[in-house]
């Protein structure tokens, strides 16, 4: 790419997350930097300094060092509300939620997509393919529920399995979670003692599993607190995309709800989302994939029938681009009653492009202990029992995704839901199971009646 396309891709991203992505979520939530100019030697440098410190799985990308342009973002570990002074310790957890909601859309061929979270059945076909050991018991549905019991069970579910779904930094460095694809061995001991002096900064405890345990307890609820709290308002806030009721609450493959039903209860309780809190813009901007991609797919490729007939209507259509007031503006339109139309099927494929990026983005939390007297109405806290905590929410990883990756997830979603009904449902079920057996003799045994 020459320099000016790259100017121009890095206006769009930034442009994106202040026009479109601000407006879900919110003026101190959402950081969409801004671009400057960097001396070529030390982009050069810069790339020689970060490569032994790379993942192996990302070297394969290579950075630009020739175009000289960046985009200038804050470091999200550290609190962005209120400038506190260097020296303050922080801590800052990153979540990545993933999906939260079972599709409602008529469009879904397979019953099991009603009832079964997307997580949950991806996480079969990523351990059938070595990307991790053992499936993870969070399910998504359980942190979005609003219901603290389920919040408290999905955090440690996270914390037990954090796969790439959970980070904790300690003064910007990655203290807990995995740095890549690998099997991340749990040491809630060890991060016990990383955050001992942040909930108990007397020392009063004693060592052991009795502190870390609780250590871990005060953490969780930390976490909950945070995630339910309301600082920002939006435009998007009040915006209700799919009544509550129509689509279900709860995963029938969650943990949660597996041991509610041992323990012979069969209900899962929902209290639902604060309105101003990030969790619930979060959930509203991902159902704007109102059609399932199931739904959407025939509508991507009615927009590339007419795209292939009219080439040069790509950039009237804004398919790349500016994300300006006009580009938010056509989000707005929930209908789902189409009319044939590429201006219906262009809405949806980017209503479905903001969903994937809220289902795939990250949300940090930056906590910081202060005294009582520190402590004043302009400023968010937290309590936990022995400490109290400043704190801001921010959101990252806003990159609209890209309209070339609809084929893609299309197929994804047929491979991740017949994996589940071959080798998971199939096994729960011995109706199922037999149906699934290929190559084995049949037969069938007539009884009198």
């Amino acid at each position: 790419q020459t320099s000016e396309e790259i100017l121009h891709h890095l206006q769009n991203i930034v442009d994106f997350g202040k026009h479109v992505m601000k407006q879900f979520f919110g003026e101190n939530y959402v950081h969409h930097g801004e671009i400057i100019q960097l001396p070529l030697d030390f982009v050069r440098q810069l790339c020689l300094k970060i490569q032994p410190e790379r993942p192996e799985s990302r070297c394969d990308k290579d950075m630009d060092t020739l175009s000289g342009y960046a985009v200038c973002l804050p470091n999200l570990t550290r609190l962005q509300t209120y400038r506190f002074v260097e020296h303050r310790p922080i801590l800052c957890i990153e979540i990545k939620p993933k999906c939260g909601f079972i599709p409602f859309s008529s469009h879904v061929s397979q019953e099991i997509k009603h009832k079964v979270c997307r997580y949950c059945m991806h996480q079969h076909l990523k351990v059938a393919n070595g990307k991790w050991k053992r499936p993870s018991k969070y399910c998504p549905l359980d942190l979005f529920s609003g219901n603290k019991q389920r919040m408290h069970f999905a955090l440690k579910s996270l914390l037990q399995e954090a796969q790439n779904n959970l980070k904790i930094f300690k003064n910007g460095e990655l203290i807990y979670g995995c740095k890549e694809d690998q099997d991340c061995v749990s040491d809630w001991n060890e991060l016990a003692r990383h955050l001992k002096p942040f909930f108990f900064p007397s020392n009063g405890l004693v060592s052991g599993p009795h502190c870390t345990r609780t250590i871990v307890k005060e953490l969780i609820h930390v976490i909950t607190m945070t995630l339910l709290s309301s600082t920002d308002a939006c435009r998007a806030g009040d915006m209700k995309t799919v009544p509550v009721s129509q689509g279900r609450s709860y995963c029938e493959a969650s943990a949660f709800n597996k041991e509610l039903v041992r323990n012979g209860k069969h209900k899962l309780e929902s209290s639902g989302l604060p309105r101003g809190c990030l969790l619930y813009k979060t959930l509203q901007a991902q159902m704007l994939d109102m059609l399932d991609i199931e739904g959407l797919y025939p509508l991507y490729s009615r927009v590339e029938q007419y795209l292939e007939e009219f080439p040069e209507e790509r950039s009237t259509l804004q398919i790349d681009g500016p994300y300006n007031e006009a580009f938010y503006e056509k989000l707005l339109d929930l209908s789902t009653e189409d009319d044939g139309t590429v201006a219906f099927a262009l809405t949806k494929v980017q209503q479905y492009r903001i969903a994937m990026t809220a289902k795939d983005c990250s949300i940090m939390i930056a906590l910081s202990p202060c005294l009582q007297d520190e402590c004043s109405e302009q400023r968010p806290v937290v309590l936990t029992s022995k400490s109290r905590f400043t704190f801001s929410v921010s959101v990252l990883d806003l990159d609209l995704k890209p309209y070339e990756s609809i084929p893609h997830q299309y197929k994804l979603d047929g491979k991740i839901v017949n994996y589940y009904l071959k080798n998971v449902q199939a096994k729960d079920d011995p109706v199922m199971s037999n149906l699934f057996k290929e190559n084995e003799d049949c037969t069938l045994v007539l009884h009198t009646v």
